[in-house]
C-alpha cells in the first residue's frame, strides 16, 4: 500500500516529536539528578545536627523529581482518572500500598496519581526490582532509601531478611509513612504462563488480568511495621472514615491499574510521547490493616483474594470501560487527576536553574584551583 503524503507527515510528526522530548528528557536528568544529589551533599552537616529536617529537605526535593517524571506524561497527553476509596483521607497515616503490575509505565503512573495526596510522595518507600538500582535514578532511590529486591527462588530468604533490616534500620529513622509493592513479582506477561499452571496445580482461580501474589515481602512488612497487636483483631466501622491512632502501619490500599483496551504504557512510550493521548485509571480500596490476618496461611488467602478482586474489577472495566460500583452502591464515581502545569514548569525551571548553578560553580572551582 502506497504511503499518503498525510501519513508521511504524521509520521514525521511523531518522529520529530520524540526525538525532541528524549532530547528534553536526558537534559532534564542531567541537571536534575545531579543537583538533587549535590543538594543533599551539601547539607550533610544538617544531617548530623538535624536529621528530621534533613530528610523533610530531602523528601521534597525526592517529590520534586518525581513530579518531573510525572510531567513527561502529563504533557504527553496520558493522565489518570481514579476510582474507589478516596486516599486523600488516610495520606497522614502509615498504608502499605499493593499494585498490580502490567508494565514499567505502572511506577510513572503512581509518580503521577500521588502527586496530589499530601505527604505521601516524599514520605514514601518504594520496593523494586534490583535492576532499577543501575538506572539514571537508581541513585536516587539509593539517597532516598528504597529497597531493590532481587527475583529468583535463590535469593529468597535472604532478600526477606535484607528488607526486615532495612525497614527497621530507614522506615521510622526517615518518617516514612507510606511503602509501595508490587507482590506478583514481575509483570504480567512474563508471569501469567507460570503462575495459571501454579493454580491449576493447586485448585486456584484462573486468572488471566494479574497473577497470583507472592507472600514473602507483605508478611515481611506486616510483620516490621504493624504495632503489636494490631493486625488480625477484628474491625468495625468505616474504614476510610473512621480514624485510628494507632502507631504503625494502619491501612492496607490495594490498588489496581487498568489501560484502555488492556494496552499498558511503558517507559519508553511515556518518555518519547508517540502513542496517542491515554486515560490510565486506578482504583483504591482501603483496608484497616485490623483486618488483614497476620498467621501465614491465612494471610496468603487474604491476598489471593485481593488479586481475585482484581481479576473481577480489571473483567469488568475492559467490558464495559469502567469500574464496577462498590457493594451496596450502583454507581461507580470516578475522580479526574490534575496536574498544575504551572506547578510543572516550575519545578523543572528550578532544575535548570540549579544545573547552570552547579556548572557556574564547579567552572569557578576549576578555574580556582588550576
Amino acid at each position: 500500500m502506497a504511503v499518503t503524503l498525510e501519513q508521511a507527515r504524521r509520521v514525521g510528526y511523531t518522529c520529530l516529536k520524540a526525538l525532541l522530548r528524549f532530547a528534553f528528557m536526558v537534559a532534564n536528568n542531567l541537571v536534575a539528578i545531579p543537583s538533587y544529589v549535590l543538594y543533599l551533599i551539601m547539607l550533610q552537616p544538617l544531617r548530623m545536627l538535624d536529621s528530621k529536617t534533613f530528610w523533610y529537605i530531602e523528601g521534597v526535593l525526592f517529590k520534586w523529581l518525581l513530579a518531573m517524571v510525572a510531567s513527561w506524561g502529563w504533557w504527553a497527553g496520558y493522565t489518570v482518572v481514579e476510582w474507589g476509596d478516596d486516599v486523600k483521607a488516610v495520606s497522614e497515616d502509615e498504608a502499605m500500598v499493593l499494585v498490580n503490575h502490567q508494565a514499567t509505565g505502572d511506577v510513572c503512573t503512581l509518580m503521577m496519581c500521588l502527586q496530589d495526596k499530601g505527604t505521601v510522595v516524599r514520605q514514601m518507600m518504594w520496593l523494586m526490582d534490583h535492576i532499577f538500582k543501575y538506572t539514571n535514578f537508581g541513585i536516587v532511590s539509593l539517597i532516598h532509601g528504597d529497597f531493590f529486591i532481587r527475583q529468583g527462588r535463590t535469593h529468597r530468604d535472604q532478600q526477606l531478611v535484607l528488607l526486615k533490616d532495612h525497614l527497621e534500620k530507614y522506615y521510622r529513622s526517615r518518617n516514612r509513612k507510606w511503602i509501595v509493592l508490587f507482590p506478583e513479582g514481575g509483570f504480567l506477561r512474563k508471569r501469567r504462563e507460570t503462575s495459571q499452571a501454579f493454580a491449576k496445580k493447586n485448585n486456584l482461580p484462573f486468572l488471566k488480568h494479574v497473577t497470583l501474589p507472592r507472600l514473602g515481602a507483605t508478611q515481611v512488612i506486616l510483620k516490621t511495621l504493624v504495632a503489636p497487636q494490631e493486625n488480625g483483631t477484628p474491625a468495625g466501622g468505616d474504614a476510610v472514615i473512621k480514624e485510628s491512632k494507632a502507631k504503625g502501619l494502619q491501612w492496607v490500599i490495594d490498588t489496581t491499574i487498568a489501560y484502555p483496551k488492556g494496552e499498558p504504557i511503558d517507559i519508553q512510550t511515556w518518555i518519547l510521547g508517540y502513542r496517542q493521548p491515554t486515560v490510565t485509571h486506578v482504583h483504591y480500596r482501603i483496608f484497616p490493616v485490623k483486618d488483614v490476618p497476620a498467621e501465614p496461611e491465612a494471610l496468603t488467602n487474604w491476598l489471593y483474594q485481593r488479586f481475585i478482586e482484581k481479576e473481577d474489577l480489571l473483567t469488568h472495566f475492559y467490558e464495559t470501560g469502567a469500574f464496577p460500583p462498590p457493594k451496596g452502591q450502583t454507581k461507580a464515581i470516578s475522580r479526574e487527576m490534575t496536574l498544575s502545569n504551572l506547578w510543572l514548569v516550575g519545578i523543572q525551571s528550578l532544575a535548570f536553574l540549579s544545573g547552570g548553578m552547579w556548572y557556574c560553580i564547579f567552572q569557578y572551582l576549576y578555574h580556582c584551583l588550576f
